[in-house]
């Protein structure tokens, strides 16, 4: 049975991946980071899927996560890492406070770092199957930077560089480094940023992330399963592609300009959002 190691277990694609692979027949051990979660998906899943209580950013927890798969799947090696743990948190940059943009580092990036190099002897252990692959969450994110999505887009930009560092340095173990980029999907990450249309009364930016209709653009994003699918092929086709975009309908709008030079872009998001208005009120201050 192969081994695979998933972070963020407990919802949207995490979850679906964990389901899908147990389903499958795999072995997943899968990063929660409460007692109650683990209970929660130790009955879900089965016997096939063994919790591990952790968070990414605590490298001395991770290690012992390290140790306790090495210790159950002896010298079965590791046949996949999936580093999907991350956070948004989104709002305007000169509003967010400097904390808000280390902790998306040091989740979304650092925490990547820290599994790489706790779990990497595992996924170069294996003598019953070809060395193992890293399957990193990006995002849409990672390609161009959405307004007041800053701290997000900054961390998955430097995501894409950890990736494409990794996976050349790791040429030298035969373990690829695989990144999937999705767009919008329908996880509880919907659910958080709503706070965005009321946290920042008093800000000029307030008109605007006011009238955002989330609900409208969460109908539009895709489900779990897409991800879980692309998440599938980097595992176990023969020749993976070194990224994997998952492009929701909104996304394809984004896409678009991005190879427009960067000034028509910025006009451009500067008529979608009506900026004009809000500067009209500046001025008139």
């Amino acid at each position: 049975m192969k081994s695979i190691v998933i972070t963020g277990v407990s919802t949207g694609i995490g979850h679906g991946t964990a389901a899908e692979l147990c389903r499958r027949g795999y072995r997943v051990f899968g990063s929660v980071r409460t007692e109650d979660q683990a209970a929660k998906l130790q009955r879900e899943f089965g016997s096939s899927f063994t919790p591990l209580l952790f968070d990414v950013t605590d490298a001395d927890a991770v290690g012992r996560a390290a140790a306790r798969v090495k210790e159950e799947i002896g010298d079965g090696g590791l046949f996949g890492l999936i580093n999907n743990a991350g956070i948004s948190n989104p709002g305007p940059l000169t509003s967010l406070s400097p904390d808000v943009l280390r902790q998306h580092f040091e989740v979304n990036v650092v925490g990547v770092l820290h599994m790489v190099q706790a779990f990497l002897p595992l996924l170069r252990a294996s003598k019953a199957h070809p060395r193992g692959r890293i399957v990193n969450i990006s995002s849409v994110s990672g390609r161009i930077a959405y307004p007041f999505m800053g701290p997000y887009a900054a961390s998955k930009h430097a995501l894409e560089a950890l990736s494409d560092s990794l996976r050349r340095e790791l040429l030298i173990y035969d373990v690829d480094v695989i990144v999937i980029q999705p767009g919008a999907i329908d996880t509880p990450i919907w659910d958080k940023a709503a706070h965005i249309r009321t946290s920042f009364d008093g800000t000029d930016y307030h008109p605007v992330l006011r009238g955002m209709n989330l609900s409208g653009e969460r109908r539009s994003a895709l489900p779990v399963s897409a991800v879980t699918r692309r998440i599938i092929d980097a595992l176990v086709l023969r020749r993976p592609k070194t990224r994997y975009v998952v492009p929701d309908r909104l996304f394809r709008f984004w896409l678009l300009p991005r190879w427009l030079p960067d000034r028509w872009l910025d006009r451009a998001i500067d008529r979608l959002l009506k900026f004009q208005k809000i500067r009209d009120d500046i001025d008139r201050r």
